[in-house]
């Protein structure tokens, strides 16, 4: 299967390279899925933490501005 998915085919079946077709597709698909999936996780990973040191600022006992 592997080699199939790396555009090896044992003969001209047009059934297995129609198969091979949509495999390499849904291959391709799932990694651009990942990469989304990835790229939104960084970003809430990166709100949270925004988010955490944010709650740890205490308006009411910071210093007062100087004039």
């Amino acid at each position: 299967m592997a080699k199939a998915l790396l555009g090896y085919v044992g003969g001209s079946d047009p059934r297995l390279l129609a198969e091979m077709r949509r495999l390499q597709q849904r291959v391709q698909d799932l990694e651009s899925e990942l990469v989304r999936i990835q790229a939104e996780n960084d970003a809430l990973t990166a709100a949270a933490s925004h988010d955490r040191i944010m709650e740890r600022v205490d308006a009411h006992q910071a210093e007062p501005v100087l004039t």
